[in-house]
């Protein structure tokens, strides 16, 4: 059984680390970035931004003003159980999330959005919002937990393609995408960039996002096909002279994720995310015995996520038509 008070802490933790400390995979990528940017003033904001990150973690404060809008992750092997329930776990990520963005503080960023009702802790209808993942693995109990601070104004768009698109249109709108972010400051970059393709219009949303938000710089698809794509993806985004912040520059896209979903066979969804250039995520796994893991890596895309099909046994008139 999983404490609820260690839960409520460590989340806690995550938060602070989430909004301060960069993770070292995205931190490389900037680095790298920085040293090969030829634009100047792309050049001045990537050392900027360096320079910020430093500071920020010598001092304990949030790297950046607008801290996003905080978001949890939470992945469970098939034999955790939590103390008191889901119920008793979400009100602990929703309690951990008031109380940071009070103490850190973050922003309070979280609105109704007709009345604009605002309760000063990013906490409110659907927010954070929650999402779940589960693992069949033999290694006991245990819970991870990721937060995210994703900022949540623009830096995503979604178009229905069609099967006739083909790579090509994928490519298209990617384009099409990143020039608008860029040209009419719709995101920060250079950022990690996610694709979603295919599933419904929400799941591809969802898809997009988490490729953004929970793949670290350097993964790859476990489908070396759209492992290749995800690196002519990323060469593609840094090729079309912006730069960071949209200047003038070479490194907008420190990273191109990829992840699908089985689709409606008239169509090719497709949605493109840009994570901030503040990339933050922070996780730990939870033991049932009180050990407390901290990452940077969610590692949410395991096999078992990915999964294609079903064990089954088919239909005689199933077998016959195939």
């Amino acid at each position: 059984m999983i404490s609820i008070d260690l839960i409520e802490k460590t989340a806690g933790v995550l938060m602070d680390k989430a909004a301060v400390e960069i993770p070292q995979d995205y931190l490389d990528g900037l680095k790298a970035a920085a040293n090969t940017e030829e634009g100047d003033l792309a050049s001045f904001v990537l050392q900027a931004m360096l320079e910020n990150y430093e500071v920020a973690k010598e001092d304990g404060r949030a790297m950046c003003g607008d801290t996003g809008t905080p978001r949890w992750y939470v992945k469970m092997s098939n034999t955790a159980q939590v103390e008191g329930g889901p119920i008793a776990l979400e009100a602990a990520l929703r309690r951990a999330t008031a109380n940071r963005t009070v103490g850190l503080p973050l922003r309070p960023n979280r609105v109704h959005p007709l009345w604009r009702t605002d309760h000063d802790n990013n906490v409110g209808i659907g927010a954070p919002e929650i999402e779940y993942g589960f693992e069949p693995t033999p290694e006991g109990e245990w819970i991870d937990l990721t937060t995210v601070h994703k900022g949540g104004l623009f830096g995503t768009d979604y178009r229905m393609l069609f099967p006739s698109d083909g790579i090509e249109g994928i490519k298209r709108f990617y384009l099409d995408s990143l020039v608008a972010f860029g040209k009419r400051g719709l995101a920060c970059q250079p950022a990690i960039i996610g694709i979603g393709l295919g599933g419904c219009k929400d799941t591809c949303m969802v898809l997009g996002k988490r490729a953004a938000c929970l793949r670290t710089v350097g993964s790859r698809n476990a489908d070396p096909k759209i492992a290749e794509l995800e690196d002519e993806m990323k060469e593609l985004g840094n090729s079309i002279g912006m730069g960071a912040m949209g200047f003038v520059g070479k490194h907008m896209v420190i990273d191109c994720n990829i992840e699908v979903g089985y689709c409606h066979t008239g169509g090719m969804q497709m949605s493109v995310h840009a994570f901030c250039l503040s990339s933050r995520r922070a996780v730990a796994r939870i033991w049932a015995d009180g050990q407390i893991e901290y990452r940077t890596d969610p590692d949410w895309f395991t096999d078992y996520q990915r999964r294609e099909t079903v064990e089954w046994d088919a239909p005689p008139s199933h077998a016959k038509s195939a």
